[in-house]
């Protein structure tokens, strides 16, 4: 794997889960050993049985955080959840009867583990009782000594309940911060398949849109070509000239779709959606006020083209139509755009006509900015589609 790859991959992968929480909960496990050994005349065997039990409590505790990490605590309080607590409850405490206070530290195991294995009070109740029966103990214990004061109880309170609750809580927000990486990983990889996802959306939708009208209007010429080459020449290379015109446009606009960087512009799509339906003997008329358009955003202007190219595209492809009309207007905040035509086959006007696959596409690009499409058949069998979007549509 290369460096450049190294640096770019996720620095958080679930895998890594159980190390992070092997590796946090060693410190931890080694306190009560390295605090009690040392400091009490124990026998090897005796050395060796604290040493394993702070290793068994370590296991246990890895089990419960793992769990907790898997967002799988509340079938953690069930019979196998309880006896692993009660196990660990029993490393916990019979060694305090050999190294009393200096095995104390290991009871943030017991609290932990409490408030992860059980549920609502009685979570509260197991994970409370080790930290204020340890800090009413110390702070008796030292009151009833002989010359300490108020400040030395006070201290030594302190001490004791802010290391237990301290340990505690950080060795179940370890386990809870896994939990949460675990899920922001996943929710980073549900991110990526969708942004893939809306990604291959869009290149579908652009290139059908950009090809439908290209492709037409390269099998309009080639015809025409065709037609014209027995009886005037000029004119049919005129044609074919202009096809291979058409077809490099084509090849430009296929690369500028796959770098996201095609734009489309209202008039100079009004302008070749006529000349194109014009070429094909289709009679045009274009209301379309540009000027008065032109005060547009530029996402509501894109839409509007789109609309033009989706709609000549389909009076080509789906219609013999003799007639096509455009007309555009500024009312009441809204700007429509309406197209017309006759000749119209019978499933082009099914239902609202949204279905097929160029029309769903323009009515995603219309919800955008807020705007909506209709397409449908209307008097005297034409077929009708309108664009209406907001007038500042961002």
């Amino acid at each position: 794997m290369s460096a450049v790859a190294a640096v770019s991959g996720p620095l958080w992968t679930p895998r890594r889960s159980p190390w992070f929480l092997l590796t946090a909960l060693v410190p931890f496990v080694a306190v009560g050993p390295v605090m009690a050994i040392p400091r009490h005349d124990l026998s090897a065997a005796q050395a060796v049985a604290l040493t394993l039990a702070a290793l068994a409590i370590g296991g246990l505790q890895l089990r419960h955080s793992l769990a907790v990490a898997r967002g799988r605590r509340p079938r953690q309080a069930t019979a196998g959840g309880v006896w692993t607590l009660l196990a660990l409850l029993a490393l916990v405490y019979p060694p305090m009867l050999w190294v009393s206070w200096d095995w104390s530290v290991m009871q943030w195991f017991a609290v932990a583990s409490a408030a992860m294995v059980l549920r609502g009070r009685l979570a509260v109740a197991a994970a409370a009782a080790p930290i204020v029966g340890t800090t009413v103990t110390a702070a008796w214990l030292v009151a009833t000594s002989p010359g300490t004061g108020v400040g030395l109880v006070l201290v030594v309170a302190g001490y004791q309940f802010s290391l237990l609750t301290m340990g505690g809580a950080a060795l179940y927000g370890s386990a809870r911060l896994v939990g949460v990486l675990d899920e922001l990983s996943t929710a980073r990889t549900e991110l990526a398949e969708l942004a893939v996802e809306r990604e291959r959306l869009r290149v579908a939708r652009d290139l059908h849109d950009l090809l439908g009208q290209s492709l037409s209007a390269v099998s309009l010429k080639g015809d025409l070509a065709l037609r014209l080459l027995p009886t005037d020449a000029a004119a049919a290379r005129a044609e074919i000239e202009g096809l291979t015109g058409v077809a490099r446009d084509t090849l430009r606009d296929v690369r500028a779709v796959a770098r996201d960087e095609h734009g489309v512009s209202l008039p100079s799509e009004v302008e070749a959606a006529a000349a194109l339906l014009a070429a094909a003997g289709i009679a045009t008329r274009v209301d379309v006020d540009l000027p008065d358009l032109s005060g547009l955003t530029p996402p509501a202007a894109e839409v509007l083209a789109w609309a033009v190219r989706e709609g000549a595209t389909n009076v080509l492809r789906h219609s013999e139509a003799t007639a096509w009309s455009l007309t555009g207007w500024r009312r009441a905040g809204r700007v429509t755009l309406e197209m017309v035509n006759d000749g119209a086959a019978p499933e082009e006007g099914a239902g609202d006509g949204i279905g097929r696959s160029g029309l769903a596409g323009l009515r995603s690009r219309a919800a955008a900015v807020a705007g909506s499409v209709s397409a449908g058949f209307v008097a005297d069998g034409r077929f009708r589609l309108a664009v209406e979007i907001p007038d500042g549509a961002r």
